[in-house]
């Protein structure tokens, strides 16, 4: 069976200073909010997943979305360097995971080079990246020079509206993008794009070839994957979307590291 890990972080107790950008900022209630997450990573253990935690970093508001302190291809992971100057101590102990416990090469986005991992979208060997408020055109070459000698494909494409590009857009099992198309710059730099019916249905996690995770504010959305056969996994993230966050930012999903 194919090796899946998923890197997952536990909220800090100043979750409810988390940025916001886009949204106005609405009170976020941390009980509930640990008590969401622990549903989500029991959704990923009940799927197959071995769920790797990283050192809580209780000391920054937004380390729980992990995703953001890392992208990976294949075993090699480029530590990603945010936009947001405050987010930056979020990497060290992703890093020492990574390295450390489950044998990744790691590289380094340099200064004056930005990079958020939920900025990168991942279709096959495509890798999108959002050009936007959190990455700059520094980081993204720094991401060609570490990913296109692996065989990486990248397409750079625009992030306005949005805080990340997986804000607005991720993809199916089958490759297919996603996403609500009100919030996504170019529908055009994909292939393949299916527009769905409400913001969070945009954010899908693909638990195996059939099984999307998905945020439960999304109903439409979840029976328009379930008419394409899919069987979509609802969770209830309310505290997180109240900070711009989604069901993908909240894991760094590993697959066949050693392969």
């Amino acid at each position: 069976m194919p090796s899946r890990k998923a890197l997952v972080r536990r909220p800090s107790p100043r979750l409810a200073e988390g940025l916001v950008t886009h949204l106005e900022r609405t009170p976020v209630d941390v009980e509930l909010a640990h008590a969401q997450w622990e549903s989500y990573v029991g959704v990923l253990r009940a799927h197959g997943w071995e769920t790797v935690e990283v050192e809580p970093a209780d000391g920054c508001p937004d380390g729980v979305f992990v995703e953001d302190s890392v992208v990976m291809f294949r075993n090699v992971a480029l530590m990603g360097r945010s936009g947001a100057a405050s987010r930056r101590p979020e990497t060290a102990a992703v890093e020492s995971v990574l390295a450390e416990r489950l044998g990744c090469s790691v590289n380094r986005v340099r200064g004056p080079g930005t990079l958020d991992g939920g900025d990168v979208l991942k279709v096959g060997s495509t890798v999108y990246v959002g050009r936007g408020g959190r990455t700059n055109a520094e980081g993204v070459r720094q991401l060609r020079a570490a990913f296109e000698p692996l065989g990486a494909q990248v397409v750079v494409v625009p992030v306005s509206r949005v805080l990340h590009l997986k804000s607005a857009v991720t993809a199916l099992p089958d490759g297919t993008v996603v996403g609500y198309e009100p919030l996504v710059d170019s529908v055009t730099a994909f292939p393949r794009f299916l527009s769905v019916p409400e913001e969070a249905g945009a954010h899908v996690v693909v638990l195996d070839g059939n099984t999307v995770l998905m945020a439960a504010s999304a109903p439409k959305s979840a029976e328009l994957f379930a008419d394409l056969g899919l069987v979509p996994v609802p969770v209830d993230i309310s505290e997180f979307e109240k900070l711009e966050g989604c069901v993908t930012c909240l894991s760094v999903r590993l697959r066949d590291l050693h392969t």
